[in-house]
């Protein structure tokens, strides 16, 4: 079987760009083409990358997508424009890898749904969790059913490179909705994915409480320091210099949902906190599971008869593996083109990453607005049958 040729579009390769050039399988595609509006992005990938010096490319990803030589593009760009080309690349009949969120607001991914289900052409999302070995632990956990069935789940993420988010485009509502959504998409996909539903109805609250206080801002059109956020000597929040001039983005949310399955769970994000780590708790009608770390060396602790937290009756220890977000970007990437070849279904539907913007898009108009429970609506069956049965057209 010929190899797929694919190109990128959005070339930064400091940010997610290098998952996919770095992870293609070569065995089974080839980069052919990169696009991005900036030439300077376009420059420093090839300096960084004069291996590909021989590939086309191009300033406008409307004449990539013309290109009938590429036949799967990668969408990697900033969220608010993830409809418009992902819609395009669809109609084109382009395979689609679509960085996660699928998109800002809901209406925006049902219009995508909409382009994938009409053109029956493939379409990925990029929640790449699904990949992560802690979250492939607790799914086997939970399927195996030794804590009995699902009722509620747990969640808290608490994330100590927040600032970064306060650094640049995604400080303000119109480029990315908010952080509930824009970062929150991933833990509420596997909320939806181990307690096997989705959310029905959501309530909100959330607030921009400390990085609204900073002072020494950036200089309106003033590059930030996308370093700086990671550096030991960010602390603390309300310390910190060079955050973006203006922004309208939560800060720490949090979420209640009621999902279709009786299910009731809680997702609480925080991006000041000192420490990272995403904690799950996925509880039972016989015990349950809580993951230690959630990557790299970690553990997953069942609890299964009554006792002290401290002494789980089971603890599964995990090694580190290889690549980005605990080896999951090798395996996504992977799998994308298993999927594409027709050689593997992928972990991640179209419908499923929809209802975790979903989920997220409602949660931010509740707590924007009084806090209000909100009603999320369903797709239609046609749709709910094709992405379910994995895009195979009957």
């Amino acid at each position: 079987m010929q190899k797929t040729k694919f190109g990128i579009i959005g070339a930064n390769m400091k940010l997610r760009a290098v998952v996919a050039e770095m992870y293609y399988p070569r065995e089974k595609a080839e980069l052919v083409a990169i696009c991005d509006h900036d030439p300077e992005m376009l420059k420093k990938f090839f300096e960084e990358k004069p291996e590909y010096k021989g590939i086309k490319t191009y300033s406008d990803y409307r004449d990539m997508i013309a290109d009938s030589e590429i036949e799967a593009v990668f969408i990697m760009v900033r969220d608010h424009y993830h409809e418009e080309i992902a819609v395009a690349a669809l109609n084109a009949g382009k395979a689609v890898f679509l960085e996660k969120p699928m998109a800002i607001t809901l209406e925006g991914c049902d219009r995508i749904l909409e382009a994938a289900y009409r053109t029956k052409t493939p379409l990925m999302v990029g929640h790449n969790m699904r990949y992560m070995p802690s979250i492939l632990k607790m799914k086997e956990v939970i399927d195996s059913g030794i804590i009995g069935d699902i009722q509620c789940v747990w969640v808290r993420h608490f994330i100590n490179y927040g600032s970064c988010y306060f650094r640049h485009w995604c400080a303000l509502q119109e480029n990315c909705t908010g952080l509930l959504l824009q970062k929150g998409a991933h833990d509420i996909d596997v909320i939806h994915w181990l307690a096997g539903g989705y959310a029905t109805r959501v309530s909100a609250f959330g607030q921009l409480s400390v990085y609204n206080r900073t002072t020494n801002r950036l200089a309106p059109g003033e590059a930030p320091d996308r370093k700086a956020s990671w550096a030991p000597d960010c602390w603390p929040p309300l310390e910190l210099k060079g955050l973006a001039p203006e922004m309208d983005v939560e800060d720490n949310s949090m979420i209640m949902m009621q999902l279709d399955n009786g299910v009731q769970a809680s997702y609480q994000q925080c991006m000041f906190a000192p420490d990272s780590e995403r904690n799950y708790t996925f509880i039972g009608t016989k015990g349950r599971v809580e993951n230690i770390g959630d990557h790299g060396e970690c553990q997953i602790h069942v609890w299964t008869n009554r006792g002290s937290r401290s002494r789980p009756d089971i603890i599964y220890d995990l090694k580190a593996l290889e690549g980005g977000h605990g080896g999951a970007d090798p395996r996504i990437i992977k799998a994308f083109f298993d999927f594409v070849r027709g050689e593997a279904p992928a972990l991640i539907t179209p419908l499923a990453a929809r209802n975790a913007v979903a989920a997220g898009f409602m949660g931010h108009h509740s707590m924007r607005n009084g806090n209000i429970p909100m009603d999320i609506p369903p797709v239609c069956k046609e749709w709910q049958e094709y992405f379910d049965g994995g895009q195979i057209a009957k």
